[in-house]
């Protein structure tokens, strides 16, 4: 019997739906009163360089969330991620973020939050990963990412997570978290803001940025109001917090054909483009489509392999590979290693 890929939530859309709306690094898509103003009463507080909004519309796009980013990462103490991340969620950004303080459960506020991470999070994707025993929360790219900010990035949706799940769920919960960067010299803020209990909590040199969690944690009811917020939102009443990044809209069909995936021709032609078009989005993003998919290959093996102990042959089938070696040739070039050093 053939290995089935396991389910990233939020599922594929149904065919025939609708498309979710699609923003690129470029787009003035974000209104200045969601993240960027949380941005600006955080430079203030510490009496840093004021962040301006902008004329006209009072939107900027994800680019200009970066710059600010950056401009806080450079002036603010080595805390300034996480302060920020626990801030982050669940945030005034209508809606989504009501819908996240009345949610009965983590595991329901992380289904949320991946599916509508275009007014939650909008710089990442975050993917939702569930077996029988625990939950493990990827974060994805959605429009790109600076390779100079991706930690800092990572390590504030990290807190920002940790941070909802203290607030609303009223007890720290042992995450173990893992990073896809080398160990930094100092771990200290990662162990205040993330509460790891020890440093093995804190992984380094992984090949994904991810939160891990047993599922029955997850499960564990909430001390929250029941309300109307998700029901409206499942009903359309913000169809822009359904918002897809250019890279995550790709991610999106990727994920459901790893085993035999579309070719950029087919996704150009999908999305409204031509590819040429297209390749110069996705290099405007620092990428092209074969590192994706790529990506998503060498994401799900690591899972397969590592954390469900499936035998190398199986996965390489699963993943659409022509036979076991060429797998393995892949995902040494890919991780650096071979399947059988991470295999259970």
């Amino acid at each position: 019997m053939a290995l089935e890929l396991p389910a990233l939530y939020p599922p594929p859309a149904a065919p025939g739906a609708p498309a979710a709306a699609r923003y690129e690094l470029d787009s003035p898509c974000l209104a200045w009163t969601d993240q960027a103003v949380l941005l600006a009463e955080f430079a203030r507080s510490r009496d840093l360089s004021p962040l301006q909004p902008p004329s006209g519309s009072g939107l900027i796009s994800p680019r200009q969330l970066l710059a600010l980013l950056e401009a806080l990462r450079t002036e603010g103490g080595p805390d300034t991620a996480f302060v920020i991340g626990r801030h982050w969620l669940p945030g005034h950004y209508g809606l989504a973020s009501q819908a996240l303080q009345e949610a009965p459960d983590l595991l329901t506020a992380l289904q949320l939050l991946c599916r509508h991470a275009g007014r939650l999070c909008p710089l990442l994707t975050p993917r939702l990963l569930l077996d029988d025993q625990e939950l493990i929360l990827v974060w994805t790219e959605a429009c790109g990412l600076p390779p100079g900010l991706r930690g800092f990035v990572i390590d504030l949706h990290m807190s920002a997570v940790t941070g909802l799940a203290d607030w609303l769920g009223g007890q720290r919960l042992p995450w173990r978290y893992s990073f896809n960067r080398t160990t930094p010299r100092d771990l200290a803020q990662h162990l205040v803001y993330l509460q790891a209990g020890e440093p093995a909590d804190l992984r380094f040199g992984c090949q994904a940025d991810a939160m891990r969690l047993p599922l029955a944690l997850a499960r564990q009811p909430w001390p929250t109001r029941p309300g109307r917020a998700a029901a409206a939102l499942a009903a359309g009443a913000d169809p822009g917090s359904q918002a897809r990044g250019l890279i995550a809209a790709l991610h999106d069909r990727l994920l459901p054909a790893l085993d035999g995936p579309p070719s950029l021709e087919q996704l150009a032609a999908e999305l409204g483009m031509s590819p040429a078009t297209f390749k110069r989005r996705l290099a405007q993003h620092g990428s092209h489509y074969q590192a994706e998919l790529d990506q998503l290959r060498a994401l799900m093996a690591l899972y397969l392999l590592q954390l469900r102990g499936q035998p190398n042959e199986a996965v390489a089938q699963a993943l659409g590979f022509f036979d076991g070696a060429n797998f393995r040739r892949f995902f040494k070039r890919w991780t650096g290693l071979l399947p059988s050093a991470v295999m259970r």
